[in-house]
């Protein structure tokens, strides 16, 4: 494919005109939406507005004038559109490490006993994830909660009478390989199970539809293919039919039904709002809120085509170069097998990375030796994948990844 191909692809793209909404240094090719998306224009005047003007001249009133109080409720519907979800299923709130132990200690509540004790896993899955699991079963003791973890492949027939619920990643955060949660969730709830989706690195940039498939709890975060900022708050989801009953042990006054009337005795809301425990964090809040305005006219269906077609363009100028069999391809050969993401095994995967954003082309690196290509359907190009391509081709045959700078790692890889 040569660069006519790639511009007349570009040309061609019904959503081309997103990229228009986001600051993009001219200087850069950004290939990391998958760890922390691109700032949207309308973000940066949100924040302003809401620091400047509601805090700044409305001061305390704004709870009320401009409805902050309802934030993590508007918000979360929101996000419930695009990941296909009813809007009082869902709520913006905490991070997604907080709103898991919420999720997994609802689900114990829910269906746990003396046998069925077990959150099912897999090795590879989010540490996070597994950490927070970790953490519940030190709390409640492994006779209420024991974390057992398997292999990928091996997840749906490792489910049993022992399984509380099992704990999915839709894309795998390492290989970007794509996990069905409508066939985990049907085996999950065959077997009296629950499932809890982490979503971090699916909602935005494909099309989800939890409540069609039946997914009791999930998770996810915002600030990547949702485009709301470093450390953005997350979401939480619990289907409907899980609300009467839901238990949570973070009882926080924001999760109170009466916040406002100060009782010493807590008393839960209904539904999602179970879900909220303190003062939502308004400046961050309202930055989702507008990150979220760029999927307005944006059907899922197209993000997720051109999302395909993005990684299928990149892997294949990777195979027309002679060094190309040195980057081993870890996820999914076939797109619709995988999220918007690429990643390769290299034994100098890190001074790869690092020689690449040197040169403006910014990809990430997770150990122990892959570098990770994220596509961000909403503003990448296809004219992008052919010039990153040539500054990667100059420095495998130049070999300058060896430069002794790239031999001490940064804090944040």
């Amino acid at each position: 494919m040569n660069q006519t191909d790639f511009s007349q692809r570009d040309r061609d793209d019904p959503i081309a005109y997103k990229r228009e909404a986001f600051e993009l240094p001219s200087d850069t090719i950004y290939f990391d939406g998958n760890s922390l998306g691109a700032l949207p224009k309308q973000v940066a005047q949100a924040v302003d507005e809401t620091t400047r003007m509601q805090w700044g001249s409305d001061l305390i009133k704004s709870w009320n004038q401009h409805d902050w109080i309802n934030l993590p409720t508007t918000v979360g519907a929101k996000i419930a559109r695009l990941i296909g979800a009813h809007d009082d299923e869902v709520i913006c709130c905490d991070s997604i490490s907080v709103n898991l132990f919420k999720v997994i200690c609802a689900a114990i509540s829910e269906v746990g006993n003396d046998q069925r004790r077990v959150i099912l896993s897999t090795h590879d899955n989010f540490p996070t994830d597994l950490y927070m699991v970790q953490g519940v079963e030190s709390f409640l003791g492994q006779q209420r909660c024991e974390l057992k973890l398997v292999e990928e492949a091996e997840l749906i027939n490792a489910i049993d009478k022992n399984t509380v619920a099992v704990l999915a990643t839709e894309v795998n955060f390492r290989t970007g390989r794509r996990l069905d949660l409508q066939q985990l969730s049907q085996a999950a709830h065959g077997q009296g199970a629950l499932i809890v989706a982490d979503l971090a690195h699916s909602a935005g940039v494909m099309p989800i539809h939890l409540t069609e498939w039946q997914v009791d709890y999930a998770v996810g975060c915002t600030y990547k293919y949702l485009n709301a900022g470093p450390g953005a708050p997350a979401f939480v989801y619990v289907n409907q039919r899980h609300h009467a009953s839901l238990k949570q042990p973070l009882q926080g006054w924001f999760g109170h039904t009466n916040p406002f009337a100060f009782e010493p005795k807590y008393q839960a809301a209904k539904g999602i709002q179970k879900m909220l425990v303190g003062t939502p964090p308004v400046l961050s809040m309202q930055a989702v809120n507008a990150a979220l305005d760029c999927f307005d006219d944006v059907p899922m269906e197209q993000v997720r085509t051109k999302s395909m077609q993005l990684t299928q363009a990149f892997q294949q100028q990777m195979t027309a170069h002679s060094w190309s069999p040195d980057f081993e391809l870890i996820s999914p050969p076939h797109a619709e097998q995988r999220g918007s993401q690429l990643s390769y095994a290299h034994p100098k995967a890190y001074e790869i990375c690092q020689a690449l954003i040197e040169r403006g082309v910014i990809a990430d690196f997770r150990a122990p030796n892959y570098i990770r290509f994220g596509f961000a359907p909403l503003y990448n190009q296809f004219q992008e994948i052919e010039r990153a391509i040539v500054i990667l081709d100059d420095i495998m045959t130049t070999q300058t990844y060896l430069d002794p700078r790239w031999q001490t790692r940064l804090t944040v890889t």
